[in-house]
């Protein structure tokens, strides 16, 4: 097997002879052959939104401003996926007011989240700060770094204070009324003399849903206005970009190729793919609308697009990094009029369906150039996932650990 250098993970060097670390973390083999028994042992659910409206979901239906998705199909395609790597024992739940009855039902030791929540406002914070109660580890971001990611107005502050580039921006609160470019102080200190086009869109959402592309000041009111109603949430209003737009997919220090675990010394880019747009899009057309198909992405070229390919890698791996992320996150970039990327968000849950005839998503998209396929990555993220519990949080993981003895 070829390992590369280790990153944080502990190495039989720095331990002690004989210690556990030693005998399951001391080597990418090791790593394996961990990973391989837990499979073969332990029994997994991956987690989907529950739907509010299912009875006994939930005690009383409240509002989402995050537009909702179960993502149930692509909960079974990572299931299908855990199985076929030899993982029998997986369930596939929702996460609602009965997830911790369905998890004990099913000795659930290790769950996988792929939920953006029920209802509510943070929504993708929930299934993880329930498992984190519970005490069930998981691959997936923690609570406080999901709810960050999540929130754009919160995520582009952070990018500002750590000095990594992203378009100005302002949120506005219509408990203040209608947004009045003309007279707001904050806006004009904010976006001075810019004319337009802007983008308008919600804090907290998902597929560019409820995106506005605001031609100049004078129709800002009015997008501002719709998006409010559709979500009851803050509205983010920053100027359009007109550039190339790509999108960066990076997760930790472990992946699979032909199955077969390997360590790095820097975060995986996963991806790094250009949008390509339709002659009627300025923006990305939702998901819902447009299905990711082969002709609205193009994968960037190791010769043709160098330059580009490792300005997104060094600025993802960056972000990664300087924010502590634990697990998968795709970032979406833009350039400005003079060619400079600039983030525009974060998806702290990423598409993970896998690849079928004439679909793909945006994460999978580049896979077959590093020589991986769908069950490589899903084996990948969830290697990362346990090398990472077990060097770093040992506490939360020993269920697990007796799986091993």
């Amino acid at each position: 097997m070829t390992a590369t250098i280790a990153h944080s993970l502990p190495t039989a060097k720095a331990q002690p002879h004989g210690t556990w670390e030693d005998r399951y973390l001391g080597s990418a083999r090791a790593l394996q052959d961990c990973v391989e028994t837990l499979m073969d042992r332990m029994n997994m659910a991956v987690i989907y939104g529950g739907d509010k409206t299912a009875d006994g979901a939930v005690i009383n239906q409240t509002s989402n401003p995050r537009s909702w998705k179960s993502y149930k199909s692509v909960a079974q395609d990572i299931a299908g996926a855990l199985r076929r790597l030899g993982c029998p024992r997986v369930s596939v739940i929702p996460d609602d007011m009965q997830f911790g009855r369905r998890l004990t039902e099913n000795e659930v030791h290790m769950a996988w989240l792929n939920t953006g929540g029920v209802q509510g406002y943070s929504p993708l914070c929930h299934a993880a700060s329930m498992l984190e109660m519970m005490g069930i580890p998981y691959v997936g971001h923690d609570p406080m770094t999901a709810g960050i990611l999540d929130r754009k107005d919160v995520f582009k502050r952070f990018l500002m204070a750590l000095g990594f580039p992203t378009a100005p921006f302002i949120t506005w609160n219509m408990a203040e009324g209608p947004l009045d470019p003309a007279s707001n102080e904050r806006f004009r200190r904010v976006h001075g003399d810019h004319a337009g086009p802007f983008i308008v869109k919600p804090v907290s959402g998902r597929a560019s849903l409820n995106v506005h592309w605001v031609e100049g000041r004078g129709g800002l009111s009015a997008a501002v206005a719709s998006v409010h109603e559709a979500t009851r949430s803050l509205v983010m209003i920053e100027p359009y970009l007109p550039g190339r737009e790509f999108c960066v997919a990076v997760s930790g220090y472990v992946t699979a190729q032909r199955r077969e675990l390997r360590r790095h010394k820097d975060p995986f880019v996963v991806c790094a793919i250009e949008r390509v747009f339709q002659p009627d899009e300025r923006i990305v057309t939702s998901m819902d609308v447009r299905p990711i198909t082969g002709d609205r992405l193009r994968v960037l070229d190791p010769e043709q697009d160098a330059a580009v390919l490792r300005e997104l890698a060094d600025l993802g791996r960056a972000v990664y990094r300087e924010m502590n992320i634990e697990s998968l996150i795709r970032f979406d970039v833009r350039a400005d009029e003079a060619g400079r990327l600039k983030i525009l968000e974060a998806n702290p849950k990423p598409d993970l369906k896998a690849p079928s005839r004439g679909q793909t998503s945006l994460v999978a998209a580049s896979l077959s150039a590093f020589g991986m396929s769908y069950d490589d990555l899903i084996l990948s993220l969830l290697a990362d996932r346990l090398a990472f519990l077990f060097g770093e949080r040992p506490g939360c993981v020993g269920r697990l650990k007796a799986l091993l003895d």
